[in-house]
Formats: structure tokens, C-alpha cells, sequence
């Protein structure tokens, strides 16, 4: 019986290059491989349940899915090949690549799943299986050496760390490739990500409709193509909705939650005179932040109004919940695919493609309007985050 899609995962960074390669070869064949018991015992989950994931089947809630994703890879655990399934020749790659691991890592791992969801299903509509390829804190080099006589007729990458170099480097492998998660506009390379200028009009737009006048952003000085382009759009909409701008409330802050929150710390020791409401240009930085003023003593939303940006499970059971924007990365995952394989059965050479998914704010409660008083300060002395 064949699947109608399968996920294969590969851990690409466990073997180092120092290992000699009758070493790695000794490893993997001594190694026992994990079952699906294994990855359910260590995910806490069923056998059912890490069967209905890895197939892309069942209601299964993002949360699970995303752990089980996770320890699939970490198990480095490979299903069996199902007869009739689909050869080698005829599957995808997805390059899941952590350069710093500042925003690609256990934080961020629910859209991750989301866009390998995405390209699961219509990888398997169109008769390819994916692989799924994890590379971790290594070099683009050797990204690009790992492609060379690959099976795979074409990649897809996770371009969320990547810089322009970077995507040059793996387009240089010679394989059709989409790039997702980071937009370049003068790069010939195809890209499937979200439109941050227009997600960011929406929170912006929001924030004035509450009658808010001063607007805060926490920006992040991690070093992504989306965090810099919603930097560039709040400037932008600012201006564009006539807003003013105070370099003191916009502050920058680590990418994961415990950087986040201890630059926020770090931050409010400093007594800042607060703005009404801020944007956080992700739902983990949002979390810090939250975190970080109710030690202060701050209410949210009665003092402070906060948005974040990414629609993350967490952000529906916070107290109170995070008004976000969410971006279908779903949506993402399948047009990639799509598009790959328009790349792949051309006859002749393709334009470069630029596609922008359009985003949602989802109205919760930590953005509510606030009482007209006197401005928070908080409690305590220290440093100043510097504003970007």
C-alpha cells in the first residue's frame, strides 16, 4: 500500500567531519535504529499518534505535532520504505538550517511543523516524498557539499538565518530550489514568505483604531531577513499612518525567551517612562517581555497593550491571551512545493518567483484599550537595552 505522502527525516549533524568515515559508517550500522515505540515513548505520545504525524493524517493539535517532529530528528528516526512508494529519484528535500540557532530552535519549532505540514501534503499530491534534512550550527559550505549527487530532484530551504551569500551559495549546487521563511528582492532566486509590510500596517493600524498615540516596538538585533524587514515596516507604517516615532520606545531584545526576557529585565531596571502599547516582532519575544513587566508590577493590558507576531499555541492560553498576527505557514509549505515543481518539469529556465503570503491579526485581549493615567515606571535601577 502506498502512502499518500511520507516525511523521511535525517539528522545531518551528528556525525562530525573530524569522525573518519569508516568510523561514521561503524556508528550508524552499530547503532540501534529507533521504532516508533521509541520516538512515542520519548514524545510522550502514542505509537498511533507519531504514526498519524509522520503520515500527515489525523487532527493532531500543533503543539504535539511540533514535539513529535522534533524528536523524530533528534532520534534520528528513518520510516521504513513502503512498497510502491515513491523511489528516491522522485523526493523532495527540505533543508531545516540553524545557523545561530537564535530563531531556528525549540522556541520556534510549531512553525516549523507547520510549513513541513504544508509541504508534506502537496509534496505527496504530486508524487514526491519529502526529506527532511536538519542542519545544525554548520557551515554553508558544507551544507552545499552535503547536496552534491543528491537523490533528491529538488530543495526546498528554510531560509529564516540564511543572508543573500547564502542563498547564492546553495543555489550554486545546481538543484531547482525555492526558498522560504526570508524574501531577498534583487536576488534570482524564487521565495515564498510572508508580507511583513502588510502584517505590520494591521498591528499598526489596530493600535491607532484603540486610540492609542504613543507606540512602542521591540524590535530584535538577532540577525534575520523578517525581523529586519518588520523593523523596516514599522518605520514605514508609522509615517504612513502618521504616527510619531520616539527613539526611546523602540528597544531591541534577544530572539529566544530567555534572552528576551532577561534583556527586558535588564531593560525596565532602568526606569523607562513606558509607552501605551508595544509590537513585538515575535510572539517569543512577546513572551519574555510579558513576562518580564508583570515582575515590574505591570498590567496588561490596563497599563501596557502588547501584540506579537507568529499566532504560536501558547499565545490562545496566556493570561491575559496575546493578540498576534498570523501568517498560514501551511500555506507557505504547499506553494513552495508548488512551485518547485513547476521549477522541476520546466522545459526551459524559469524567472525567479517572489511570492508574499498575505496575514491576519487575531484579536485576543492583551491589547485592550487602557485607563487615560499617569506613566508606568517601574520599580528598581539598572542598564538601558539601546534602542535600534
Amino acid at each position: 500500500m502506498r502512502f499518500a505522502y511520507k516525511v523521511v527525516l535525517y539528522l545531518a549533524t551528528r556525525l562530525r567531519c573530524s569522525t573518519p568515515p569508516c568510523e561514521a559508517i561503524s556508528l550508524m550500522t552499530d547503532r540501534k535504529k529507533p521504532t516508533l515505540r521509541d520516538i512515542a515513548d520519548a514524545a510522550g505520545v502514542s505509537p498511533a499518534t507519531v504514526s498519524l504525524v509522520l503520515n500527515g493524517k489525523g487532527e493532531i493539535s500543533g503543539t504535539t505535532r511540533a514535539r513529535v517532529l522534533e524528536t523524530t530528528a533528534r532520534l534520528e528516526y528513518r520510516p521504513r520504505s513502503s512498497k510502491g512508494g515513491a523511489e528516491p529519484s522522485d523526493s523532495l528535500r527540505f533543508l531545516k538550517i540553524s545557523k545561530h540557532a537564535h530563531t531556528v530552535n525549540r522556541d520556534h519549532s510549531h512553525f516549523i511543523s507547520d510549513y513541513i505540514d504544508g509541504m508534506s501534503v502537496e509534496a505527496g499530491r504530486r508524487g514526491y516524498a519529502l526529506e527532511v534534512v536538519s542542519h545544525e550550527e554548520q557551515s554553508i559550505d558544507a551544507i552545499v557539499a552535503s547536496l552534491a549527487g543528491a537523490s533528491a530532484r529538488g530543495i526546498i530551504a528554510l531560509g529564516t538565518e540564511l543572508s543573500e551569500a547564502d542563498v547564492k551559495a546553495i543555489q550554486s549546487a545546481g538543484l531547482p530550489t525555492v526558498f522560504i521563511d526570508t524574501f531577498f528582492d534583487v536576488l534570482d532566486a524564487t521565495f515564498v514568505n510572508m508580507n511583513n509590510e502588510d502584517a505590520v500596517f494591521q498591528v499598526l493600524s489596530h493600535f491607532k483604531g484603540r486610540q492609542f498615540s504613543r507606540i512602542g516596538f521591540v524590535a530584535s538585533h538577532v540577525d534575520t531577513t523578517n525581523f529586519r524587514l518588520r523593523r523596516e515596516a514599522f518605520f514605514k507604517n508609522m509615517h504612513r499612518l502618521q504616527l510619531d516615532v520616539r527613539e526611546a520606545d523602540v528597544v531591541s531584545f534577544e530572539s529566544t525567551l530567555d534572552g528576551a526576557y532577561a534583556d527586558a529585565m535588564a531593560w525596565l531596571k532602568g526606569r523607562p517612562n513606558l509607552a501605551e502599547c508595544y509590537f513585538c516582532t515575535n510572539d517569543v519575544i512577546a513572551y519574555g517581555f510579558i513576562k518580564a513587566l508583570r515582575e515590574h508590577n505591570i498590567r496588561i493590558p490596563k497599563d501596557v497593550s502588547i501584540i506579537g507576531f507568529d499566532n504560536l499555541p501558547l499565545s490562545a492560553t496566556l493570561d491575559p491571551p496575546l493578540t498576534t498576527i498570523d501568517v498560514s505557514k501551511r500555506k507557505i509549505g504547499y506553494l513552495a512545493v508548488a512551485m518547485l515543481d513547476d521549477l522541476i518539469n520546466a522545459s526551459e529556465a524559469q524567472p525567479a518567483v517572489k511570492i508574499l503570503v498575505g496575514a491576519r491579526l487575531i484579536v485576543r485581549a492583551s491589547d485592550g484599550a487602557r485607563t487615560p493615567s499617569k506613566r508606568i515606571k517601574p520599580r528598581g535601577a539598572g542598564r538601558n537595552v539601546p534602542a535600534v
